[in-house]
Protein backbone atom coordinates (compact mmCIF):
# COMPACT_ATOMS: atom_id res chain seq x y z
CA UNK A 1 0.00 0.00 0.00
CA UNK A 2 1.04 3.66 -0.84
CA UNK A 3 2.04 5.50 2.26
CA UNK A 4 2.00 9.31 2.74
CA UNK A 5 5.26 11.15 3.74
CA UNK A 6 5.14 14.69 5.21
CA UNK A 7 8.92 16.16 4.83
CA UNK A 8 10.08 18.24 7.77
CA UNK A 9 12.60 21.34 6.39
CA UNK A 10 15.57 19.82 8.07
CA UNK A 11 15.36 16.88 6.35
CA UNK A 12 15.72 18.87 2.87
CA UNK A 13 18.55 21.00 4.36
CA UNK A 14 20.77 18.03 4.89
CA UNK A 15 19.63 15.94 1.79
CA UNK A 16 18.09 17.78 -1.21
CA UNK A 17 17.60 14.94 -2.56
CA UNK A 18 15.56 13.51 -0.19
CA UNK A 19 12.24 13.87 -1.91
CA UNK A 20 13.36 11.32 -4.42
CA UNK A 21 14.38 8.53 -1.26
CA UNK A 22 10.47 7.14 -0.81
CA UNK A 23 10.02 5.37 -3.91
CA UNK A 24 6.40 5.03 -5.64
CA UNK A 25 5.01 7.15 -2.43
CA UNK A 26 3.47 10.28 -2.14
CA UNK A 27 5.79 13.19 -0.53
CA UNK A 28 4.23 15.92 0.94
CA UNK A 29 5.96 19.30 1.42
CA UNK A 30 4.27 21.38 3.68
CA UNK A 31 4.48 25.45 2.74
CA UNK A 32 5.83 26.41 6.01
CA UNK A 33 8.78 24.41 4.93
CA UNK A 34 9.30 26.54 1.48
CA UNK A 35 9.35 29.63 3.90
CA UNK A 36 12.00 28.33 6.14
CA UNK A 37 14.13 27.17 3.42
CA UNK A 38 13.52 30.85 1.72
CA UNK A 39 15.10 32.16 5.01
CA UNK A 40 18.43 30.07 4.70
CA UNK A 41 19.21 30.95 1.05
CA UNK A 42 21.48 33.18 1.54
CA UNK A 43 23.72 31.30 4.26
CA UNK A 44 27.07 30.89 2.94
CA UNK A 45 27.41 27.76 4.64
CA UNK A 46 26.26 24.18 3.74
CA UNK A 47 22.86 24.72 5.03
CA UNK A 48 22.65 27.65 2.39
CA UNK A 49 23.89 25.54 -0.01
CA UNK A 50 21.04 22.79 0.38
CA UNK A 51 18.49 25.37 0.54
CA UNK A 52 19.47 26.86 -2.91
CA UNK A 53 19.95 23.50 -4.28
CA UNK A 54 16.15 22.02 -3.18
CA UNK A 55 15.01 25.51 -4.67
CA UNK A 56 16.38 24.71 -8.21
CA UNK A 57 15.26 21.15 -7.68
CA UNK A 58 11.55 22.63 -6.91
CA UNK A 59 11.75 25.32 -9.69
CA UNK A 60 12.85 22.18 -12.05
CA UNK A 61 9.56 20.05 -11.02
CA UNK A 62 7.70 22.92 -11.00
CA UNK A 63 7.68 23.12 -14.97
CA UNK A 64 6.30 19.53 -14.74
CA UNK A 65 2.55 20.99 -13.52
CA UNK A 66 1.08 22.45 -10.13
CA UNK A 67 3.28 21.66 -7.29
CA UNK A 68 0.44 22.12 -4.71
CA UNK A 69 -1.90 19.51 -7.33
CA UNK A 70 0.51 17.17 -7.21
CA UNK A 71 3.71 16.41 -9.63
CA UNK A 72 4.71 12.90 -10.95
CA UNK A 73 8.73 12.09 -9.76
CA UNK A 74 10.65 9.85 -12.45
CA UNK A 75 11.75 7.55 -9.94
CA UNK A 76 8.32 6.70 -9.11
CA UNK A 77 5.74 8.43 -6.42
CA UNK A 78 4.61 12.15 -6.49
CA UNK A 79 5.65 15.59 -4.40
CA UNK A 80 3.35 17.93 -3.68
CA UNK A 81 3.55 21.43 -1.78
CA UNK A 82 0.84 21.88 0.81
CA UNK A 83 -0.62 25.32 1.43
CA UNK A 84 -1.78 24.92 4.67
CA UNK A 85 -4.04 21.65 4.68
CA UNK A 86 -7.26 23.10 6.40
CA UNK A 87 -6.77 24.29 9.48
CA UNK A 88 -4.32 24.33 12.74
CA UNK A 89 -7.65 24.51 15.08
CA UNK A 90 -6.94 20.51 15.65
CA UNK A 91 -3.56 21.40 17.44
CA UNK A 92 -4.90 24.71 19.03
CA UNK A 93 -5.81 23.00 22.50
CA UNK A 94 -2.42 20.60 23.00
CA UNK A 95 0.25 23.12 21.22
CA UNK A 96 -0.94 26.61 21.55
CA UNK A 97 1.41 28.23 19.77
CA UNK A 98 1.46 28.56 16.07
CA UNK A 99 5.16 27.74 15.23
CA UNK A 100 6.99 26.78 11.94
CA UNK A 101 7.47 23.09 13.74
CA UNK A 102 3.65 23.06 15.04
CA UNK A 103 2.21 24.07 11.43
CA UNK A 104 4.21 21.11 9.95
CA UNK A 105 2.80 18.80 12.39
CA UNK A 106 -0.86 20.35 11.51
CA UNK A 107 -0.34 19.14 8.17
CA UNK A 108 0.95 15.50 9.08
CA UNK A 109 -2.18 15.90 11.65
CA UNK A 110 -4.66 16.78 8.64
CA UNK A 111 -3.91 14.17 6.34
CA UNK A 112 -3.79 11.51 8.85
CA UNK A 113 -7.48 12.03 10.10
CA UNK A 114 -8.33 12.40 6.34
CA UNK A 115 -7.35 9.23 5.60
CA UNK A 116 -8.67 7.86 8.80
CA UNK A 117 -12.07 8.30 7.53
CA UNK A 118 -11.17 6.18 4.68
CA UNK A 119 -12.37 2.88 3.64
CA UNK A 120 -8.33 2.01 2.85
CA UNK A 121 -6.97 4.42 5.00
CA UNK A 122 -3.22 5.49 3.70
CA UNK A 123 -0.18 5.67 6.34
CA UNK A 124 0.91 9.06 7.28
CA UNK A 125 4.30 9.24 8.17
CA UNK A 126 6.37 12.39 9.28
CA UNK A 127 9.61 12.29 8.57
CA UNK A 128 12.25 14.99 10.82
CA UNK A 129 15.66 14.79 12.33
CA UNK A 130 14.26 16.76 14.84
CA UNK A 131 13.63 14.65 17.70
CA UNK A 132 10.63 16.66 20.07
CA UNK A 133 8.58 16.98 16.62
CA UNK A 134 8.96 13.47 16.50
CA UNK A 135 7.49 13.24 19.88
CA UNK A 136 5.12 15.35 19.68
CA UNK A 137 3.71 13.75 16.45
CA UNK A 138 3.63 10.14 18.77
CA UNK A 139 1.41 12.33 21.22
CA UNK A 140 -0.89 13.19 18.32
CA UNK A 141 -1.22 9.70 17.22
CA UNK A 142 0.80 10.39 14.04
CA UNK A 143 3.98 7.71 13.61
CA UNK A 144 7.21 9.93 12.64
CA UNK A 145 10.40 8.55 11.69
CA UNK A 146 14.20 9.81 11.61
CA UNK A 147 15.32 10.23 7.93
CA UNK A 148 18.09 7.43 7.76
CA UNK A 149 18.48 7.43 4.07
CA UNK A 150 21.56 9.65 4.19
CA UNK A 151 23.19 7.35 7.67
CA UNK A 152 26.35 5.71 5.81
CA UNK A 153 26.09 2.67 8.19
CA UNK A 154 23.78 1.90 11.03
CA UNK A 155 24.84 2.23 14.83
CA UNK A 156 26.28 -1.69 14.53
CA UNK A 157 28.51 -1.11 11.55
CA UNK A 158 30.87 1.20 11.87
CA UNK A 159 34.31 -0.01 10.62
CA UNK A 160 36.94 -0.04 13.31
CA UNK A 161 40.42 -0.78 11.06
CA UNK A 162 41.03 -3.82 13.07
CA UNK A 163 39.96 -7.19 14.87
CA UNK A 164 41.10 -9.73 17.08
CA UNK A 165 41.17 -13.18 15.80
CA UNK A 166 41.48 -16.68 18.03
CA UNK A 167 43.48 -18.73 15.81
CA UNK A 168 45.50 -22.19 15.89
CA UNK A 169 49.24 -21.63 17.61
CA UNK A 170 50.13 -23.23 14.76
CA UNK A 171 49.07 -20.58 12.73
CA UNK A 172 50.75 -18.15 15.04
CA UNK A 173 53.74 -20.06 14.75
CA UNK A 174 53.68 -20.17 10.75
CA UNK A 175 53.36 -16.35 10.60
CA UNK A 176 57.04 -15.99 12.59
CA UNK A 177 58.73 -18.69 10.42
CA UNK A 178 57.63 -17.16 7.09
CA UNK A 179 57.06 -13.31 8.04
CA UNK A 180 53.86 -13.34 6.52
CA UNK A 181 50.28 -15.01 6.30
CA UNK A 182 48.24 -16.11 3.37
CA UNK A 183 45.06 -14.43 4.01
CA UNK A 184 43.11 -17.33 3.28
CA UNK A 185 44.78 -19.20 5.65
CA UNK A 186 42.81 -17.52 8.47
CA UNK A 187 39.19 -18.89 6.60
CA UNK A 188 37.29 -16.45 9.15
CA UNK A 189 34.19 -15.53 6.92
CA UNK A 190 35.21 -11.67 7.07
CA UNK A 191 36.13 -9.77 4.17
CA UNK A 192 39.76 -8.28 5.12
CA UNK A 193 40.53 -4.24 3.74
CA UNK A 194 43.44 -3.11 2.57
CA UNK A 195 45.58 -1.89 5.33
CA UNK A 196 43.48 -3.65 8.17
CA UNK A 197 45.16 -4.83 11.65
CA UNK A 198 44.69 -8.37 12.93
CA UNK A 199 45.77 -9.49 16.41
CA UNK A 200 46.48 -12.86 16.26
CA UNK A 201 45.78 -14.68 19.55
CA UNK A 202 46.18 -18.21 20.95
CA UNK A 203 42.29 -19.67 20.99
CA UNK A 204 44.28 -22.33 23.48
CA UNK A 205 44.85 -19.60 25.77
CA UNK A 206 48.61 -19.21 25.95
CA UNK A 207 50.01 -15.64 25.92
CA UNK A 208 51.59 -16.40 22.08
CA UNK A 209 50.05 -13.36 19.54
CA UNK A 210 50.89 -11.37 16.89
CA UNK A 211 50.24 -8.18 15.26
CA UNK A 212 49.99 -8.04 11.33
CA UNK A 213 48.52 -5.54 8.85
CA UNK A 214 47.03 -6.58 5.45
CA UNK A 215 48.72 -5.96 2.47
CA UNK A 216 47.06 -2.89 -0.07
CA UNK A 217 45.80 -6.15 -1.98
CA UNK A 218 44.15 -7.56 0.92
CA UNK A 219 45.40 -11.20 0.02
CA UNK A 220 48.56 -11.04 2.62
CA UNK A 221 49.04 -10.51 6.17
CA UNK A 222 52.34 -8.86 7.01
CA UNK A 223 54.02 -7.63 9.88
CA UNK A 224 54.05 -3.83 10.97
CA UNK A 225 56.97 -2.32 9.08
CA UNK A 226 57.62 0.34 12.21
CA UNK A 227 59.35 -0.17 15.35
CA UNK A 228 58.12 0.75 18.16
CA UNK A 229 60.75 4.09 18.63
CA UNK A 230 59.52 7.25 19.53
CA UNK A 231 58.69 9.66 16.77
CA UNK A 232 59.55 13.60 18.18
CA UNK A 233 59.48 12.33 21.60
CA UNK A 234 56.16 10.71 20.66
CA UNK A 235 56.06 6.85 21.34
CA UNK A 236 52.67 4.61 21.21
CA UNK A 237 51.22 3.71 24.71
CA UNK A 238 48.61 1.13 22.98
CA UNK A 239 48.27 -0.80 20.24
CA UNK A 240 45.64 1.24 18.31
CA UNK A 241 48.45 4.19 18.88
CA UNK A 242 50.82 2.14 17.45
CA UNK A 243 48.45 0.90 14.28
CA UNK A 244 47.54 4.94 13.73
CA UNK A 245 51.79 6.15 13.69
CA UNK A 246 51.84 2.96 11.07
CA UNK A 247 49.35 4.38 8.86
CA UNK A 248 50.59 8.14 9.33
CA UNK A 249 54.45 7.34 8.38
CA UNK A 250 53.84 5.23 5.62
CA UNK A 251 54.11 7.17 2.48
CA UNK A 252 52.09 4.72 0.12
CA UNK A 253 49.08 5.64 2.04
CA UNK A 254 47.95 9.13 1.31
CA UNK A 255 44.39 9.11 2.86
CA UNK A 256 44.08 7.92 6.78
CA UNK A 257 41.25 7.81 8.97
CA UNK A 258 41.65 8.29 12.30
CA UNK A 259 38.55 8.31 15.09
CA UNK A 260 38.60 7.71 18.95
CA UNK A 261 37.33 9.81 21.98
CA UNK A 262 38.87 12.77 23.27
CA UNK A 263 42.28 11.93 24.66
CA UNK A 264 43.05 9.06 22.60
CA UNK A 265 45.88 11.23 21.04
CA UNK A 266 44.53 11.40 17.38
CA UNK A 267 46.40 15.48 17.14
CA UNK A 268 49.24 15.07 18.33
CA UNK A 269 50.67 11.39 17.00
CA UNK A 270 48.91 13.13 13.73
CA UNK A 271 51.55 16.53 14.14
CA UNK A 272 53.76 14.47 15.63
CA UNK A 273 54.15 12.30 11.99
CA UNK A 274 54.20 15.48 10.01
CA UNK A 275 57.01 17.06 11.88
CA UNK A 276 58.81 14.12 11.22
CA UNK A 277 57.75 13.91 7.25
CA UNK A 278 58.59 17.41 6.83
CA UNK A 279 61.44 18.40 9.28
CA UNK A 280 63.25 14.82 9.29
CA UNK A 281 62.20 13.41 6.05
CA UNK A 282 61.95 16.31 3.95
CA UNK A 283 58.88 14.24 1.90
CA UNK A 284 56.64 16.91 1.83
CA UNK A 285 56.99 20.47 1.87
CA UNK A 286 54.58 21.89 4.34
CA UNK A 287 52.28 21.06 7.13
CA UNK A 288 49.26 22.28 7.08
CA UNK A 289 46.56 21.95 9.84
CA UNK A 290 43.07 23.27 9.56
CA UNK A 291 39.48 22.51 11.44
CA UNK A 292 36.08 23.41 10.66
CA UNK A 293 35.29 26.72 12.64
CA UNK A 294 31.95 25.21 14.54
CA UNK A 295 31.86 26.33 17.87
CA UNK A 296 30.47 23.86 21.15
CA UNK A 297 28.00 25.57 22.73
CA UNK A 298 26.73 29.66 22.14
CA UNK A 299 29.10 31.08 19.61
CA UNK A 300 31.41 34.15 20.87
CA UNK A 301 30.58 36.34 18.01
CA UNK A 302 32.73 38.28 16.07
CA UNK A 303 36.34 38.94 17.24
CA UNK A 304 38.56 41.49 16.93
CA UNK A 305 41.78 41.78 15.42
CA UNK A 306 43.64 40.70 12.44
CA UNK A 307 42.72 36.86 10.73
CA UNK A 308 45.57 35.21 12.79
CA UNK A 309 44.24 36.79 15.73
CA UNK A 310 40.36 35.90 15.05
CA UNK A 311 41.04 32.07 14.49
CA UNK A 312 43.96 31.87 17.51
CA UNK A 313 40.70 30.94 19.87
CA UNK A 314 39.64 28.05 17.16
CA UNK A 315 42.85 26.81 16.60
CA UNK A 316 43.93 26.81 20.19
CA UNK A 317 43.90 23.00 20.31
CA UNK A 318 46.38 22.74 17.79
CA UNK A 319 48.75 24.93 19.26
CA UNK A 320 48.30 23.21 22.56
CA UNK A 321 49.41 19.89 21.16
CA UNK A 322 52.05 21.83 19.34
CA UNK A 323 53.56 23.43 22.08
CA UNK A 324 53.71 20.26 24.03
CA UNK A 325 56.10 18.94 20.88
CA UNK A 326 58.23 22.17 21.22
CA UNK A 327 58.58 22.07 24.78
CA UNK A 328 58.14 25.85 24.76
CA UNK A 329 58.32 27.65 27.89
CA UNK A 330 57.24 30.91 27.78
CA UNK A 331 53.42 32.46 26.10
CA UNK A 332 53.96 33.64 22.79
CA UNK A 333 57.07 31.07 21.85
CA UNK A 334 55.03 28.50 19.64
CA UNK A 335 54.22 31.87 17.19
CA UNK A 336 57.95 32.73 17.05
CA UNK A 337 58.42 29.02 16.48
CA UNK A 338 56.66 28.48 13.76
CA UNK A 339 57.49 31.85 11.74
CA UNK A 340 60.60 31.41 11.73
CA UNK A 341 60.28 27.31 10.30
CA UNK A 342 57.57 28.89 7.84
CA UNK A 343 56.92 25.15 7.02
CA UNK A 344 54.19 24.57 9.05
CA UNK A 345 50.48 26.81 8.69
CA UNK A 346 47.33 26.40 10.85
CA UNK A 347 44.19 27.68 9.09
CA UNK A 348 40.26 27.44 9.20
CA UNK A 349 38.77 25.11 6.42
CA UNK A 350 37.18 28.59 5.39
CA UNK A 351 40.44 29.00 3.59
CA UNK A 352 41.48 26.20 2.13
CA UNK A 353 38.39 25.03 0.25
CA UNK A 354 39.01 25.95 -3.69
CA UNK A 355 42.70 25.54 -3.36
CA UNK A 356 44.65 22.78 -5.07
CA UNK A 357 47.49 21.64 -2.35
CA UNK A 358 50.24 19.36 -3.69
CA UNK A 359 53.03 17.99 -1.99
CA UNK A 360 51.80 18.82 1.51
CA UNK A 361 50.91 16.95 5.05
CA UNK A 362 47.14 17.93 5.67
CA UNK A 363 45.80 17.39 8.42
CA UNK A 364 41.72 18.16 9.21
CA UNK A 365 40.85 17.84 12.80
CA UNK A 366 37.28 18.20 14.11
CA UNK A 367 36.42 16.53 10.60
CA UNK A 368 33.45 14.69 11.99
CA UNK A 369 31.25 17.98 12.18
CA UNK A 370 31.76 18.02 8.27
CA UNK A 371 28.85 17.14 5.99
CA UNK A 372 29.56 14.48 2.71
CA UNK A 373 29.77 17.34 0.28
CA UNK A 374 31.89 19.42 2.30
CA UNK A 375 34.26 16.35 3.05
CA UNK A 376 34.38 15.81 -0.54
CA UNK A 377 35.01 19.05 -1.84
CA UNK A 378 37.90 19.37 1.09
CA UNK A 379 39.55 15.70 0.06
CA UNK A 380 39.00 16.33 -3.65
CA UNK A 381 41.23 19.49 -3.01
CA UNK A 382 44.17 17.36 -2.51
CA UNK A 383 47.01 17.70 -5.17
CA UNK A 384 49.83 15.51 -6.17
CA UNK A 385 52.23 13.98 -3.65
CA UNK A 386 50.18 14.91 -0.49
CA UNK A 387 48.66 13.49 2.35
CA UNK A 388 45.88 13.86 4.20
CA UNK A 389 44.94 12.58 7.28
CA UNK A 390 41.35 13.47 8.56
CA UNK A 391 40.23 12.99 12.69
CA UNK A 392 37.29 13.26 15.45
CA UNK A 393 35.24 11.98 17.40
CA UNK A 394 32.22 11.09 15.84
CA UNK A 395 30.12 10.74 18.87
CA UNK A 396 31.20 14.35 19.75
CA UNK A 397 29.55 16.70 16.54
CA UNK A 398 28.19 20.83 17.15
CA UNK A 399 27.09 20.52 13.52
CA UNK A 400 22.95 20.86 13.86
CA UNK A 401 22.27 18.20 11.24
CA UNK A 402 24.78 15.27 11.33
CA UNK A 403 25.24 12.77 13.94
CA UNK A 404 27.80 9.72 14.24
CA UNK A 405 26.16 7.67 10.96
CA UNK A 406 25.67 10.39 8.59
CA UNK A 407 28.88 12.90 9.07
CA UNK A 408 31.78 13.76 6.67
CA UNK A 409 34.11 11.96 8.80
CA UNK A 410 31.86 8.47 8.85
CA UNK A 411 31.56 8.77 5.01
CA UNK A 412 35.14 8.91 4.24
CA UNK A 413 35.81 5.88 6.39
CA UNK A 414 33.55 4.07 4.89
CA UNK A 415 33.82 4.59 0.97
CA UNK A 416 37.31 4.36 1.40
CA UNK A 417 38.06 1.13 3.48
CA UNK A 418 38.78 -0.99 0.25
CA UNK A 419 40.57 1.20 -1.20
CA UNK A 420 44.38 0.23 -1.49
CA UNK A 421 45.31 3.87 -0.72
CA UNK A 422 43.61 4.51 2.46
CA UNK A 423 44.06 3.27 5.66
CA UNK A 424 41.75 3.61 9.09
CA UNK A 425 42.02 3.30 12.94
CA UNK A 426 39.21 3.61 15.35
CA UNK A 427 41.78 4.96 18.88
CA UNK A 428 39.90 3.16 21.95
CA UNK A 429 41.79 3.95 25.22
CA UNK A 430 42.15 7.60 26.49
CA UNK A 431 45.83 8.16 27.29
CA UNK A 432 45.44 12.06 27.99
CA UNK A 433 45.04 11.24 31.82
CA UNK A 434 42.81 8.65 34.10
CA UNK A 435 40.64 11.76 34.88
CA UNK A 436 40.10 11.93 31.19
CA UNK A 437 39.88 8.43 30.16
CA UNK A 438 36.86 8.63 33.01
CA UNK A 439 35.05 11.42 31.69
CA UNK A 440 34.83 9.93 28.05
CA UNK A 441 33.49 6.69 29.24
CA UNK A 442 31.14 7.90 31.91
CA UNK A 443 29.83 11.52 30.61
Amino acid sequence: MKKIYVLDTNVLLQDPDAVFAFEDNEVIIPAVVLEEIDSKKRNADEIGRNARTVSRLLDGLREKGRLHDGVELERGGSIKVELNHRSFHKLQDLFGEITNDNRILAVALNYHLEEQSQEQPRPVILVSKDTLVRIKADVLGITAEDYLTDRVVSSTDLYPGNLTLRVHPGIIDNFYNTRYLPAADLNIGYKLHPHEFVILRDELGTSKSALLKVNAEAKRLDPLFLSNEPIWGIGARNVQQRMALELLLNDDIPLVTLTGKAGTGKTLLALAAGLMKIEDERKYKKLLIARPVVPMGKDIGYLPGEKDEKLRPWMQPIYDNLEFLFDTKKAGDIEKILAGMGSIQVEALTYIRGRSIPGQFIIIDEAQNLSKHEVKTIVSRVGEGSKIVLMGDPEQIDHPYLDAYSNGLTYVVERFKDQSIAGHINLERGERSHLAQLAADLL
